[in-house]
């Protein structure tokens, strides 16, 4: 058995590159970005008129000139115009290319229109006001987006307006998740006395998603030769296998045995933890396979413990490490890494994470009331006291 710590030095040094696709750029919402997006010109292109109002030649304002003869019109969208007599004004519409011969805009609600004159109301105003300078936010060359970015719906407008019609991304795995076990039944099926629904293959698909990740999924009964054929056909068909279920020591646990004949190299079985500790992990030269105890609990924690930042990383994602404040005492006596659910809630600028009480790992409903798990390291130590700081995981 083996500690936490190692169990994630292993996995993180085992990633995996699914390689690289272009897709067009609506469609990318999600996904991991693989190239640098450029600005193609300076943003913006232009002086842009940021009020509707009137353009004018500071210098005339500053000298006392209050009138200003109206000379023409710079609407949003039109080419750039030039204002011939610099005591003049022009009518400007927001968005539109600031006229040659003006440096200040007004807006109309601070002047007065009559006929072809604009007077305005104001005793101050500031040179320069009201316009959105050229490259002001950027310059032509620089990097608006950089790869191995999660995309944004804010990503999607710069990637338009860069002219980025397709782009660059991450490939997606194929991802098989499979259930085991005769005590399982469909969701849409009435269980007997002795049966439970499938449930966390289901959690399985949503974790996913929430990484963007599409998943098939399977039931297998605990039938050796069964299940040694079907997961022979997945170990050829799929990028990644996350399996729940018939990795401990149980008569039926078949999955260790049946992977080891199939040639699948164990990286490590069990780690020194709970909820979890039977987790198994394998690979293949085309496909990783992750096998989590089989209650509920232990394969929610796992994926996230593991799986998560095992597939960030492999795309090239960053993950930043969390902490949250122990809002009561906890006692804890096995010498384990222990994964306790939590409330996380902020007070006065601190995260603190709240204990919830369940019923061990096959409790699947104390979940719904957890938003977060909290790491207590592994130690000698017994209790952990409130107010100390611990590494958290988000739900």
């Amino acid at each position: 058995m083996i500690t936490v710590q190692e169990a994630k030095q292993i996995i993180l040094s085992n990633t995996q590159d699914f390689g690289i696709e272009e897709i067009p750029f609506l469609e990318s919402d999600g996904r991991i970005l693989k190239e640098d997006i450029i600005a193609d010109r300076d943003f913006p292109p232009f002086n842009r008129v940021a009020m509707d109002g009137i353009a004018i030649n500071y210098r005339f304002f500053q000298y006392g000139v209050r009138d200003f003869k109206i000379e023409g019109v710079q609407a949003a969208g039109s080419p750039q115009e030039t204002m011939e007599n610099a005591a003049h004004c022009y009518e400007v519409m927001t968005g539109a290319v600031l006229p040659n011969n003006c440096d200040t805009v007004i807006r109309y609600e601070d002047v007065s229109i009559e006929t072809l004159m604009a007077t305005v109301n104001l005793s101050e105003i500031k040179e320069g006001q009201n316009i959105h300078i050229k490259g002001s936010d950027k310059t032509e060359g620089t990097v608006l987006i950089p790869k191995n970015k999660q995309i944004s719906p804010a990503d999607i407008g710069v990637l338009a307006t860069v002219g980025k019609a397709t782009i660059k991304v991450a490939k997606l795995p194929k991802v098989m998740i499979v259930s085991t076990g005769d005590e399982l039944v469909n969701v849409t099926e009435t269980p007997e006395a002795h049966q439970i629904r499938r449930s966390n293959v289901y959690s399985l698909v949503s974790l996913l998603n929430e990484l963007n990740i599409p998943s098939e999924t399977a039931h297998i009964t605990d039938n050796k030769e069964v299940l040694k054929d079907k997961i022979a056909r997945y170990l050829q068909e799929y990028d990644i296998l996350l399996f729940s279920g018939a990795v401990s020591k149980g008569k039926f646990d078949y999955l260790p045995e049946v992977l080891d004949e199939l040639d699948v190299k164990k990286l490590f079985h069990r780690v020194s933890q709970r909820p979890g500790k039977p987790f198994w992990m394998g690979q293949t030269d085309t496909c990783k396979v992750f096998a989590f105890p089989g209650n509920p609990v232990s394969t929610f924690v796992n994926c996230l413990v593991y799986f998560y930042p095992w597939y960030k990383k492999s795309v090239g994602l960053t993950e930043s490490t969390q902490t949250a404040i122990l809002t009561e005492d906890v006692i804890f006596k096995p010498n384990l890494t222990y994964y306790l659910q939590v409330k996380l809630h902020s007070e006065k600028g601190q995260l603190l994470a709240t204990p919830i009480k369940g019923n061990g790992s096959g409790d699947l409903a104390s979940l719904v009331e957890a938003n977060g798990f909290i790491e207590l390291p592994q130690t000698k130590e017994v209790n952990f006291i409130k107010g100390n700081v611990y590494s958290i995981i988000k739900i």
